[in-house]
């Protein structure tokens, strides 16, 4: 998340995209109904009107294969946490399609600025089935057993940070990981993705190199109930050996990332 908010600052080297032809080209796909998932994929990630400022990040999130293993489908009810400049949230909610939904979760104390306000009022014109709420950032709660599927991207690590710039408070992650718990449905999945790290206190190393041990997530997501179901290499870099921030330009945008599956049990 606080990786996102370096993002943010890009945003005026960056046009915002919209264009009206385009966006009633991708609700014109919404009505299809012989588009598989990994077609639905393919062309959310195509989308001519994405926002530059976002798919400049494709080369190293591989958005395509991340998705396709999420498991998302049309008609799903998702929840994209700690959403920075929307990056998943808009094409998740080309995914699901109007039978579903995406609710970018975002903390009060971020992206507050005009040039953010902007790119995620242009964001919400272009996709319909999305939302933008806000909760405070050390109090996370959603309407129970609501979610199919959840990710966090980059940002499950800030909850172990704490930051006078940005108010960001001491947060309990137990407490975030239990309301997470609550809001998934029976079966709802939650994806986690973030910067490896070493290991040592996870606080320490948060506010170090704002990066999290694969060890500490398990923990604190088995400790409320989920299940880890799958993890994937997809992201790995044997490069990066976890003693650079994730900001030193040397290793942005490439660090070696772990991906994991949660889900909360059906019965």
């Amino acid at each position: 998340m606080h990786s996102s908010l370096i993002t943010a600052m890009m945003l005026g080297a960056f046009a915002l995209a919209t264009l009206p032809s385009s966006v009633l080209a991708r609700q014109a796909d919404h009505t299809a109904h012989d588009q598989s998932a990994a077609e639905l994929i393919a062309r959310a990630v195509a989308a001519p009107d994405r926002a530059q400022v976002n798919r400049r990040l494709d080369e190293g999130r591989k958005p395509a294969e991340v998705l396709a293993w999420s498991g998302i489908a049309p008609g799903m009810a998702v929840a994209d946490v700690m959403p920075g400049l929307g990056y998943w949230t808009e094409m998740m909610a080309d995914i699901v399609g109007p039978t579903g939904s995406v609710a970018a979760l975002q903390p009060q104390q971020f992206y507050n600025d005009d040039l953010a306000t902007r790119h995620w009022q242009a964001l919400l014109e272009r996709s319909p089935e999305a939302s933008r709420l806000r909760y405070p950032f050390d109090r996370f709660a959603y309407s129970p057993e609501s979610l199919d599927l959840a990710l966090i991207n980059n940002s499950y690590h800030d909850l172990y940070w704490t930051s006078e710039q940005y108010s960001i408070p001491v947060t309990d992650p137990e407490v975030f990981v239990a309301g997470l718990y609550a809001a998934m449905r029976p079966g709802g999945r939650v994806v986690v993705i973030d910067h490896a790290a070493a290991g040592g206190e996870p606080r320490a190393t948060v506010d170090a190199l704002h990066r999290i041990d694969r060890a500490v997530v398990v923990a604190d997501f088995e400790r409320a109930g989920f299940v880890l179901v799958d993890e994937s290499q997809l992201l790995a870099n044997p490069d990066d050996d976890h003693t650079l921030s994730v900001f030193d330009e040397a290793i942005a945008n490439h660090t070696d990332r772990f991906m994991l599956k949660f889900q909360r049990p059906a019965a």
